[in-house]
This record gives C-alpha cells, structure tokens and sequence, in this order.
C-alpha cells in the first residue's frame, strides 16, 4: 500500500468516526490532514516528513477550530445573593441555608463566627454543592 492510499483511508476514516463519536471536529481535523497529507504524499515520499507534515497541520487546524467552539463556563450563582439559614452554622462546621427556593449545604466563608438559624446571609461563593455564606450583619462591617 502507498502513503497516499494510507492517508487518504486514514483521514477518511477520522472524519467517519465524528460523526459516530463527537469530539468538537478534533478528530475531523485530524481527518481534513491526513487527507491533506495524502496530496502531498504524491510529492514527499518520506513517511517520517509526511507524519511530520499531519501533525503540524492537525495542531494549526485544532488552534484555529478553538475560536468557533462556545466554551464552556463553569456553574456560576446566580444574580441572586441572599440566603436564609435553616439551621445553626457553627465555626468550622456546615449546615443547611435557603436559596432560590432549595435547600442547599453551606459553611460559613470566616471559620471563626457562628451563624444563627433564621439569619439572612449573603451567598459569597460557591465550592460544587456547598455554598460558603457570611452573616448580612457582617458583610455591612466591612469597609
């Protein structure tokens, strides 16, 4: 078998498999290479320079793919901030607040103040499915 018909089957079969397996056109670029490749195979008949060749082509066509691809932003909060405690948030420990209407896992941000059950609280960040929370209180205090 010649370079030519390797990379021609190599480069067709990489564009055949996006569409059993989706991988954000990574692997058709890797297919629209090979494919590329295989032209200048008719050229270059060093096996060594054409691999060479489908790799640096692949890198450039992944590089410029990665504009048209939406990335993707992790969970934020959402605009809302204010939460309610459901029970008492001891230092160090978590406890449940809640927000947008569910209950959630929550730990204080300041490990060394004790929150009330029935307190309204401010939602400051998030860590998967524990809020970290600070006292309305306390965030007023701040300078």
């Amino acid at each position: 078998m010649n370079y030519a018909l390797f990379w021609l089957i190599l480069g067709t079969v990489l564009c055949l498999m996006e569409l059993f397996i989706p991988t954000a056109f990574v692997e058709s670029t890797l297919g629209v290479s090979a494919i590329l490749v295989s032209l200048v195979s008719l050229v270059v008949p060093q096996f060594s320079l054409q691999a060479a060749l489908w790799m640096v082509l692949s890198l450039v066509f992944i590089f410029f793919l990665k504009r048209f691809v939406p990335q993707r932003t992790p969970p934020i909060l959402l605009d809302a901030t204010e939460a309610r405690t459901l029970t008492a948030i001891a230092p160090g420990d978590a406890g449940r607040v809640l927000y947008e209407g569910n209950s959630w896992q929550a730990r204080c941000d300041d490990e060394t103040i004790t929150i009330g059950a029935n307190q309204t609280v401010v939602v400051v960040r998030r860590k998967g499915n524990t809020l970290y929370v600070m006292p309305e209180s306390e965030i007023k205090e701040w300078p």
